[in-house]
């Protein structure tokens, strides 16, 4: 009998060792090695992600990272660990990849499915820069992440009447806006950022002065080659600054708003182009323009 007693209270004491080892940390999650806290490890492995799209689309890193910790459960929401989706952006109508249903506002809302997590940074960033509603956060600079976090919440990107102070509770818990410090003083070493925009439903940036195809190729990380077949330009031609850089293949016609272009002074069949997003040799073609029979002032080209 004492041999069972002593044999049941090692049990118990070995049961008790199991689930101390598995203690739940503090925000519901289990400790798996690390720092314990999901959330502490969830901005460990994606703060130089959130920084480097602060150097290319000038968003906050802190923002984009208490949005991914809030959005995502740190990443443990199902969206994110089956889908891939960190921020919760749904599918709109523009939309063309892998989706998941899941309630929301709604029962059975449409979300966007991305092969990493990587990629649902990328669309974040992109959905921002992109979004008209948006456009006036870009203007608050790096550093007010106050502004941007009131900025997404009056501009709709939640229905949540807390949105903004939950996202301020994040950056300032965890210290976040450390992170626009290290990317800020990155920027001031010349390392500025091109706004991206679309024509004709292309993504393209906007040449600055002294810059070179060059420089927006370096700053993509994209093939110089490819960047210039994208912009239908070979070696020898240097765009003039304001040109629009196409970072995307162009269209072969125009959207259908713009059916036919009057030529003025000073256009070219080039810049024209590059004007509505159109494949040069696709315009070339719809007009019969050639060598011989050149664009003029005052010719009228179709557009589709």
């Amino acid at each position: 009998m004492r041999n069972s007693a002593i044999r049941k209270s090692l049990f118990t004491v070995t049961v008790l060792l199991v689930f101390a080892s598995c203690s739940v940390t503090k925000r519901g999650g289990y400790s798996r090695g690390g720092t314990g806290d999901p959330y502490s490890e969830y901005i460990a492995k994606y703060s130089e992600l959130a920084v480097r799209h602060m150097q290319k689309y000038g968003i906050p890193a802190s923002i984009t990272l208490a949005q991914g910790l809030l959005e995502s459960d740190a990443g443990r929401s199902p969206l994110a660990t089956e889908c891939n989706n960190h921020f919760g952006i749904k599918c709109h109508s523009d939309w063309r990849g892998k989706t998941m249903l899941s309630d929301d506002d709604r029962r059975n809302e449409c979300f966007r499915c991305y092969s990493s997590a990587a990629d649902s940074f990328e669309d974040h960033s992109l959905f921002l820069v992109n979004g008209s509603r948006y456009r006036n956060l870009f203007s608050l600079g790096t550093k007010d992440y106050k502004g941007w976090a009131r900025g997404l919440k009056a501009a709709g990107y939640a229905t949540s009447p807390d949105y903004a102070d939950r996202l301020i509770g994040l950056i300032e818990r965890y210290g976040l806006d450390r992170y626009d410090e290290r990317s800020s003083r990155r920027l001031a070493k010349g390392v500025v950022p091109h706004r991206q925009f679309e024509v004709n439903g292309v993504r393209c940036v906007q040449l600055g002065e002294g810059e070179t195809l060059r420089d927006i190729a370096k700053e993509f990380s994209m093939s110089l080659s490819l960047l210039r077949r994208f912009n239908d330009v070979d070696r020898s031609f240097v765009p003039p600054a304001g040109s629009l850089v196409f970072l995307e293949r162009k269209k072969s016609r125009a959207a259908k708003e713009q059916g036919t272009y009057v030529v003025k002074s000073g256009d070219s069949l080039w810049s024209i182009s590059q004007k509505f997003g159109i494949k040069m040799d696709n315009l070339a073609g719809r007009n019969r323009i050639t060598y011989s029979n050149p664009v003029t002032v005052g010719m009228t080209l179709r557009l589709r």
